[in-house]
């Protein structure tokens, strides 16, 4: 096969030309496709620095020249009037080749795509103010019109990266017989994100591939209280009129769409068990995923051959911890991150820490937060000034030998990632592939690294799992944190043998993670397109997510078994119905099924009748002597959730919360009178004990 890469970078061959991970996902991923025999190429943005590749390789420069002006069509509300309706900017792009490894970079250069030479990507304040905003779709256009010059009709599959930065691409190669498109998502980056569709139009028009695309005016929310509720999640940000989803666009018009892991692709399909799930499923995109699952495959992500080589790195335990100032004859903690305080849960971990040192752990922290700015959170400081024999903290970028050598050195790493943003993480495999066992959430995009089973009864657990959070300094998260890492330190003390099961069942999970794999995963999908293969709907997938609405009559009677298990697993009576006599045991069976996922609607449908039942469904909340009460044994935290009052000029409106009091035993109460203004109805957020996420509404008044 032809195999063409895009992404906005791809400089993992050379340090000095790499920005972001997907970078270096691609060069690996395109090297390994190389080695399996394929053609590759990889087409690329030069970002003004040709003059330093040249120096370094033998870059070709081709006889290549492409003149046209970029048509942009610009958002009145975010563009002002400081600028026209539309824009042309007069481009010409050449193109120069590096032939490394088997594969061949095709860099283009045009004056837009030279911009900004030492950081590739526009800042977001650029957004509005400076056309070099647009640079990223500089690249798709220039990416099409590339392929469809210098590669004509030749067969050749264009594999894609990350929606934002390549949604023009499967819809301008749609109707071309000669080019297969797979789109990768790399990130979580909200399903809703969107961009201005009369510009998307224009383009596609510009490039011979005009598409009317469906209007989505979203003046009004389905859901006003659960979508400013998001913002505090960053699963959705609402958009004006006019816009499109770029998921949306990837996945109508791509032939596959590529996800990390399993988990990140289960996550993206149904956002199951989070703040974002019941408005997900009104909104449209929600129709999007459903009708182009099928598409969806793992092709997979890996960890570096430095730490999956075949023989682990030798380390000096004692000198490792010992230039840091630390006691080497102590459990080590390691962490390594970049310094998001809130995606990596940072804020979280490091009150964590600084309570188990204060109740007398003895133990040792190595703590990465990569910062070129350094930290300036005084709290931060505070813990590490208050523990300096006990933690090291460092923000500099470093050698990987480096990093190497302090994962070698710890017995345990830590990764409590919030929001699901991390949809493989990288680091924490490389932690584990020498040795360090697991402490991290239960994200769905991590639970490959088998830390999410029990440690003591799962004879393949790597580690330790912590609750998934979609919370700021989220108090939950800091609880679990500290008791898992004294549990750790038990074990390790206690149990020497059961600690060393999980750490060589990490590096044995970790080290299953080669480019390679990965290589081979994506092209058993890839071969398939090849010959002409196209995946459809099957009557699994639809039951593995509770789509019920989109079986036939006819798949009711041809797997009534399946349906009516997946039924009883979501608690669904009506549907359960259609399969199966409901019983009043049956029902009880449904009704409890539906009461643990907090799923009250359906708690609702399989009570039936059931006076017992009715009454405990209604039991859980009630208004008492100017006080809201809310009994709900099986939550750990409950939330109301409100719009602040609309002030003039005061823009979108946003999200207030007020935490219930919880009293020990499932009971939470408010006081009417100290609760923001609702106008009778109550939104709460529910945060079960299992990490579920879920909404109930109280009226009143």
């Amino acid at each position: 096969m032809h195999v063409i890469e895009t992404y906005f970078e791809c400089g993992g061959f050379d340090h000095r030309f790499l920005q972001g991970g997907i970078s270096v996902y691609l060069w690996n991923l395109s090297k390994a496709f190389a080695e399996e025999g394929h053609r590759v190429s990889v087409i690329t943005p030069a970002h003004g620095r040709t003059a330093e590749l040249r120096a370094s390789y033998d870059l070709e420069t081709l006889d290549y020249e492409d003149t046209y002006e970029l048509p942009l069509v610009l958002d009145p509300d975010t563009w002002g009037e400081r600028f026209p309706a539309e824009v042309s900017v007069p481009l010409t792009t050449t193109a120069h080749r590096l032939r490394l490894d088997g594969v061949d970079l095709y860099f283009l250069s045009n004056r837009m795509l030279d911009e900004l030479p030492d950081r590739f990507y526009p800042p977001y304040d650029s957004k509005g103010r400076d056309l070099v905003f647009f640079k990223p779709l500089a690249h798709q256009v220039d990416t099409v019109r590339f392929v469809r010059s210098w590669f004509g009709g030749e067969k050749a599959l264009v594999h894609a990266h990350e929606p934002y930065y390549h949604y023009l691409v499967p819809a301008a190669f749609r109707d071309d017989p000669s080019k297969l498109v797979v789109g990768t998502v790399q990130s979580n980056m909200p399903i809703t994100k969107k961009v201005y569709r009369p510009k998307v139009e224009r383009l596609l028009e510009f490039l011979d591939a005009p598409l009317t695309l469906p209007a989505d005016d979203p003046a009004e929310s389905p859901a006003p209280v659960l979508s400013a509720y998001q913002q505090r999640t960053h699963l959705h940000y609402e958009y004006g009129p006019g816009h499109i989803g770029v998921y949306d666009l990837v996945a109508d018009h791509a032939d596959l769409v590529d996800f990390l892991s399993p988990g990140h692709l289960e996550f993206y399909t149904a956002f199951a068990d989070t703040p974002f799930e019941e408005l997900f499923r009104r909104l449209p995109v929600y129709d999007t995923v459903r009708r182009n699952a099928h598409k969806s495959f793992v092709g997979g992500c890996a960890i570096g051959d430095r730490w999956t080589a075949a023989e682990r790195p030798a380390v000096d335990r004692a000198a490792v911890l010992g230039r840091l100032g630390l006691d080497p004859d102590l459990p080590t903690f390691f962490h390594n991150a970049r310094y998001a305080v809130n995606h990596k849960g940072q804020l979280e971990l490091f009150r964590a820490v600084d309570r188990v040192l204060g109740e007398g752990l003895a133990a040792n922290f190595v703590l990465r937060c990569l910062s070129d700015g350094g930290i300036d959170d005084p709290y931060v400081r505070e813990v590490v000034e208050r523990h300096k024999d006990r933690v090291h903290l460092e923000c500099e970028r470093v050698e990987e030998e480096r990093i190497v050598a302090y994962a070698a050195s710890s017995d345990f790493c830590l990764f409590p990632s919030k929001f699901e943003m991390d949809t493989f993480l990288i680091a924490q495999g490389e932690a584990m592939a020498v040795g360090a066992v697991p402490i991290a959430t239960a994200q769905l995009g991590m639970a490959h690294f088998g830390h999410v089973t029990d440690p003591l009864t799962s004879p393949d657990a790597t580690g330790f799992a912590v609750n998934r959070s979609f919370a700021e300094d989220d108090s939950l998260l800091v609880d679990a944190l500290a008791r898992r890492i004294q549990e750790a330190a038990a074990l390790l003390r206690e149990r020497p043998e059961d600690y060393a099961r999980l750490s060589a069942n990490s590096v044995r999970n970790a080290r299953r993670f080669t480019w390679s794999q990965t290589a081979r995963q994506h092209l058993d999908a890839f071969a398939a397109l090849w010959k002409g293969e196209r995946p459809t709907p099957d009557v699994e997938l639809l039951l593995r997510y509770g789509w019920f609405d989109l079986l036939s009559d006819e798949d009711y009677g041809r797997h009534a078994d399946a349906v009516a298990t997946a039924a009883a697993r979501y608690g669904d009576a009506e549907v359960y119905a259609r399969c199966r006599p409901l019983d009043p045991e049956v029902r009880r069976a449904l009704f409890e099924a539906a009461w643990a996922r907090a799923d009250f609607a359906r708690c609702a449908r399989a009570a039936g009748d059931d006076p017992e039942l009715r009454a405990r469904l209604d039991g859980r909340r009630s208004i008492e002597d100017g006080r809201l009460v809310y009994r709900l044994p099986h939550a750990a935290r409950v939330e109301l959730v409100a719009l602040a009052a609309a002030g003039a000029g005061a823009g979108r409106r946003q999200p207030v919360v007020h935490r219930l009091t919880a009293h020990g035993t499932g009971e939470f109460t408010a006081r009417l009178d100290e609760l923001p203004t609702t106008g009778g109805e109550l939104n709460l957020l529910l945060t079960l004990a299992d990490g579920r996420s879920a909404w109930d509404v109280v009226r009143h008044g």
